[in-house]
């Protein structure tokens, strides 16, 4: 049977936390549904639709850029309807606004940035069509979540890898894509097993980070198991069923 966990929310998480935006960091650790409440708070069609938004402007979406997405063709909102939109987030999360103006600030400034694992960033100014140099701006802001991103993904793969191994689970790891860790497993009972050790993997991904970096990662991480016979007809397990 395969058994997927997905790790929850990542990129917010890891935006919140380089962020330390206080209201977003609260969000998380009381396990708040963020893009439902943004959905209702920003007048946006759905929920699919406010949790890709709120990923696209982590990562540097324009007003412009939502306005010619298919994506949101369902909106039908202008690209000044779109800036109100994007105003009216960054006025809640003030923190998330003041990181993103840091982080242009310190490349224009220094040409890349320094992450709290040590990572660094180089960046070059280049021209755009009409011949004006410019900063990446998308990906000044897109490197830092992606970067620290798949560094909690790899601590929780190594870290699941061995629990693995040392239970003695009857199965084999067979995939891990971005945020997911996927296994097959011989019966219902080794589901449980695993997902067990899933849950108890994301829950110490901070005490390895800090570990590992000797930097304290200051918000808890969730992760999404589910099973089946088949990715199509996979199903979810809580962690009081294992």
């Amino acid at each position: 049977m395969i058994v997927n966990c997905d790790a929850r929310s990542l990129e917010v998480s890891v935006a919140a936390y380089l962020s330390q935006d206080p209201i977003l960091m609260r969000e998380i650790i009381e396990g708040f549904d963020i893009h439902e409440a943004n959905r209702a708070m920003l007048g946006l069609p759905s929920r699919l639709i406010a949790k890709v938004f709120v990923f696209r402007l982590i990562y540097g979406g324009s007003a412009y850029a939502y306005s010619v997405d298919t994506d949101f063709a369902i909106c039908g909102f202008s690209a000044k309807k779109w800036q109100e939109i994007i105003d009216k987030f960054y006025s809640k999360y003030k923190g998330l606004a003041q990181w993103h103006t840091s982080l242009i600030q310190q490349v224009v400034s220094t040409g890349f940035l320094k992450m709290p694992t040590g990572r660094e960033y180089h960046y070059e100014a280049k021209p755009d069509y009409k011949g004006e140099m410019k900063w990446p701006r998308t990906t000044i802001l897109n490197y830092p979540v992606q970067g620290l991103g798949a560094d909690l993904m790899a601590i929780a793969r190594v870290d699941f890898a061995k629990r693995f191994q040392d239970n003695k689970i009857k199965g084999v790891l067979i995939n891990t894509v971005h945020d997911s860790i996927e296994v097959d497993v011989m019966n219902i009972d080794e589901v449980k097993r695993t997902s067990k050790l899933f849950f108890e993997t994301f829950q110490t991904i901070p005490q390895n980070f800090k570990a590992i970096f000797g930097v304290e990662y200051n918000l808890p991480m969730f992760c999404e198991v589910s099973y089946g016979q088949n990715r199509k007809d996979l199903k979810e397990i809580l962690l009081t069923e294992c």
